[in-house]
């Protein structure tokens, strides 16, 4: 069922949200060559609870496996969900992805945002540019009336236009009462039952973006989702909440 949220809500997780794109902005501070992954995820729980909210992700999932980290912390070939770990050692010529989400006054907003470390190669820095510019496209797509569909092509088309192709088994997804809320919301075009877009839709839109082919693998630690040929990818996600003639960006 999808979720409507009302002005009060809307107002909470407008707040929520600014106060995260504050968090993203410090934790992309201290990130640089020699830092454990570790390092940046005490910040980012240090940083939530300061600033009155909770971390979403910290316990979330299986009760046999929940995840245990405040923030996800990807690596290069790793797409999405890498654990925190003082053993991950950050070098130059990296791409790092943080995936962060935060309750705050009872209401989710999600976000994550892709590091080059120091110089990267042409094909990286690429990667990350067309990932972020694919999420502005999207974007672009999303107000009331619309199909959710114009949305899914949009960033597909452009990530195709420079050669890179989005994951197809991990997708976006509406957000605000809990982490993950319908509608699922797909980084390409698919073949199905369309949704159009109603006003005050949350919805947490996150391209993940591979350098060379769309399938991923799941490693041991039941978590973390790399790309299944070994290549990059990148990851760029904003919530935002649909409006009449456009969307406001929530966690900017």
């Amino acid at each position: 069922m999808i979720v409507i949220k009302n002005e009060n809500e809307i107002e909470l997780m407008r707040q929520g949200g600014k106060i995260l794109a504050g968090i993203m902005e410090e934790i992309g501070k201290k990130i640089a060559s020699g830092v454990n992954t570790l390092e940046l995820d005490k910040l980012a729980e240090r940083l939530v609870f300061n600033n009155g909210g909770t971390p979403a992700f910290k316990g979330y999932g299986d009760k046999k496996n929940p995840y245990p980290a405040t923030i996800c912390a990807s690596i290069n070939e790793e797409i999405v969900h890498a654990i925190p770990s003082v053993k991950v050692i950050i070098r130059e010529g990296d791409l790092v992805k943080i995936d962060i989400g935060m309750k705050y006054k009872g209401l989710i907003t999600d976000m994550a945002r892709t590091f080059p470390v120091g110089t990267v190669s042409a094909k990286a820095y690429e990667l990350v540019k067309a990932t972020r510019e694919a999420l502005n496209q999207g974007i672009s797509k999303i107000k009331a009336g619309a199909k959710l569909s114009e949305y899914s092509m949009a960033v597909e088309s452009y990530a195709r236009s420079f050669g890179f192709l989005p994951v197809h088994d991990l997708v976006g997804h509406g957000v605000g009462r809990i982490l993950h809320e319908d509608p699922i919301i797909p980084n390409y075009h698919w073949s199905g039952k369309d949704l159009v877009l109603k006003e005050n839709m949350t919805l947490a839109l996150e391209p993940m973006i591979n350098e060379g082919t769309y399938k991923i693998k799941l490693g041991a630690d039941g978590w973390t989702y790399l790309t299944q040929d070994d290549k990059l990818s990148a990851h760029f996600e904003d919530t935002v909440v649909v409006k009449k003639g456009g969307c406001e960006i929530l966690t900017r």
